[in-house]
């Protein structure tokens, strides 16, 4: 698959699968295609050659309203929030199978969204008076309450402290083993990738993907070093690397 935008090529030579069931974490310098690719795989862009598909069905084949119901989306955090109330924002956002009126099941689904990310004491708050980091974790519960079997997100733990990372893609990596979800994210914290990743992509310049596969296997001192630009010293962590990156003083 290639994507380019205004004719200049943003992607090239693309091949990957993914299953369900798993946690795909994207990494790669900024700059590399990682946000095209993800919206080439919820069909927000068109590539300009080859095909993406859902089992095995080319997404040109769907309807919008189809895409919606496989497809959950987080886009990156804009910093921008809206006067709605968080419980509204979520059931604006819930496919309610274009209903007149939500039921019952469409209200506690929502407010079961914000009890997953403790959030349920701010469903009356307006959007506009939360923080990046809470905004930030109303956004994910928009993409929880649609119930897709893929979701796709764009940095998800931006604006979030550590604590909040790590319970964020711990929560996204039992959603794919407990539901079956394809679970998709861009990450630019390498050890988060490693530490909860079931596989990782490694996208380098110019828009190509540099490897595939677990952590352990793609996430190597020579890999930061090569796609980086970086030097690094990686130490097992119970099977896992863990990335030790070296003084930048040579910089």
């Amino acid at each position: 698959m290639e994507v380019g935008y205004g004719g200049k090529p943003v992607l090239k030579d693309i091949d990957l699968h993914m299953d369900e069931s798993k946690l795909y974490c994207i990494i790669g310098p900024n700059g590399v295609g990682k946000s095209t690719l993800i919206k080439c795989m919820n069909g927000l862009l068109k590539p300009t050659s080859g095909t993406v598909a859902i089992n095995g069905k080319d997404i040109k084949e769907y309807s919008t309203r189809e895409l919606s119901e496989c497809i959950g989306y987080v886009p990156a955090s804009s910093g921008m929030s809206f006067p709605m109330s968080v419980i509204d924002s979520l059931l604006v956002a819930l496919d309610s199978g274009h209903k007149w009126k939500l039921d019952d099941d469409d209200i506690e689904l929502a407010y079961r969204s914000l009890r997953v990310m403790n959030m349920s004491d701010y469903a009356l708050r307006g959007c506009n008076e939360l923080s990046a980091g809470q905004m930030q974790k109303v956004s994910l519960c928009r993409g929880l309450v649609r119930k897709s079997g893929i979701l796709i997100l764009d940095e998800p733990t931006s604006n979030l402290d550590v604590r909040h990372q790590l319970f964020i893609t711990n929560f996204l990596q039992l959603l794919a083993h407990k539901s079956g979800n394809l679970v998709v994210m861009i990450s630019h914290d390498l050890n988060l990738a490693s530490r909860f990743a079931d596989e990782v992509v490694v996208m380098c310049e110019p828009g190509r993907i540099y490897a595939v596969g677990k952590p352990s296997e793609v996430i190597t001192e020579k890999m930061i070093s090569e796609v980086y630009s970086v030097e690094s010293r990686i130490i097992d962590d119970d099977g896992r690397p863990h990335i030790i990156l070296k003084s930048a003083e040579s910089w």
